[in-house]
């Protein structure tokens, strides 16, 4: 029987404060962001990446924001590709944001948005 889910459609992210988040995202990562996409009500954002969307939500937070594990790949997140590691860790770097490599030993990373939500980058030379 073929899968009754086609593809992955998009991830919600809760963050405090759109703007901020906009800066992150836009601004630090180059997503750009979906001006069509419905207001639904509440502050917040839908980000372009490839087919696929973040919606960022504008809502309190039922999460902590303490304790979370300090590397990402020990917490939920979400993963992207990216075709060079060495320019992201510069933006990182220049932006003054933590991360730590992957433990696998693959040339990936982790980091934290401003609201704490855990992101894994894996290199992926030429996009494939």
């Amino acid at each position: 029987m073929p899968p009754l889910v086609d593809e992955f459609h998009h991830a919600s992210l809760i963050v405090a404060d759109t703007g901020r988040a906009l800066d992150f995202y836009c601004g630090l990562l180059g997503l750009s962001q979906d001006e069509s996409r419905p207001d639904l009500g509440y502050p917040g954002a839908w980000l372009n990446l490839g087919r696929q969307q973040i919606h960022l939500l504008q809502l309190p937070t039922p999460d902590p924001l303490q304790g979370r594990p300090a590397h990402g790949g020990r917490d939920r997140h979400l993963a992207f590709r990216v075709r060079s590691l060495d320019h992201l860790v510069a933006a990182l770097e220049e932006a003054g944001i933590d991360y730590s490599l992957s433990r696998s030993g693959r040339r990936a990373l982790f980091c934290r948005d401003p609201d704490q939500n855990a992101l894994e980058f894996i290199e992926v030379p030429g996009g494939d």
